[in-house]
This record gives structure tokens, sequence and C-alpha cells, in this order.
């Protein structure tokens, strides 16, 4: 890693923790965004071969090369599935704070600083096009009401 993608990153971590993430929850999050989108880039297809799904929505490997098929795990669902965990910590962070301090003094090292009166809920959006990030954050106002949020996600917080 050199510098600027240093800097890149630190920029990237302390926006989503002014969002109200943990640095453990930002670093999970790039790391989500970045499995995204290499899943999305073999379902395009590399020079070895592709993804590809047969009827029960199972994928498997297609070898360009050999043209035989293999039974791959799906790493989209285990990212997805980290993505909502996440999403849902973060939004539901009333729960265990209340809007002056936190509950316990061990919910400060676990969840971050309590700042919840600022905080709205966020939600995701999964960019399936593997030309660009595969995560954004969006705030509440970042889709306007008479848009649909595929044709302006860009509004968002991009994780890469």
């Amino acid at each position: 890693m050199n510098r600027k993608e240093a800097i890149r990153q630190n920029e990237q971590s302390d926006t989503l923790q002014s969002l109200g993430f943990t640095a453990e929850e930002a670093e999970s999050l790039r790391r989500i965004s970045m499995t995204l989108r290499r899943w999305h880039e073999r379902e395009c297809g590399d020079g070895n071969g592709c993804i590809e799904y047969d009827g029960e929505g199972v994928p498997h490997w297609l070898n360009a090369m050999t043209g035989k098929t293999y039974r791959i795990p799906t790493r989209e669902t285990g990212a997805r599935k980290r993505l909502a965990k996440i999403l849902k910590a973060r939004n539901s962070h009333r729960e265990w704070c209340s809007t002056q301090t936190p509950i316990s003094p061990g919910a400060i090292l676990e969840r971050g600083p309590c700042n919840c009166g600022k905080q709205a809920p966020v939600s995701a959006y999964i960019q399936t096009d593997p030309r660009g990030a595969a995560l954004y954050i969006l705030r509440p106002g970042d889709v306007p009401e008479d848009s649909t949020v595929e044709s302006c996600y860009s509004r968002g917080i991009c994780v890469y």
C-alpha cells in the first residue's frame, strides 16, 4: 500500500466512523465491498472462466480452458449477511444507548462514543457492475423521493 492509498483508506474510515460505525465495522465494510466486487467480476468472467448458476441457484465455476464446471462456495451470501448484521447493529444504536451517555462503560469500548442524537438510519446499495465499487452506504436524503436508488446511488458514501 502506498501513501496515497493509506490516506484514502483513513479518510473513508473516518467518514464511516462519523456515521456511527466503529473502526472495526468500517474495515469490515471495506472487506465486504472488495469481496462483492471480486464476486461480480467473476460472474462476468475473466480469461480463466466465469461463475454460472445451476437451476437451483447454486454457483459453479466454469473453467474456460477445459469447459468443466466445479461447484464453489458462494462468497456473496456471506458478505451480504455480514453487511446486514453491521447495518442492523448501527441502526439499532438507539436500543442500547440513551441520548446522553452509553448504558454501561463497556458499551463505549464495544460500539464507540455516543452521538445518536445526530444519527439517522442508513441503508446499503450493492452495485453489481464490477467496473467500480460494489458497496454504497446511503443516508436519508441521498436518494430523492421521486427517484430510484439505481439512478442516484452514487450520492451515498462509496466503500471500496
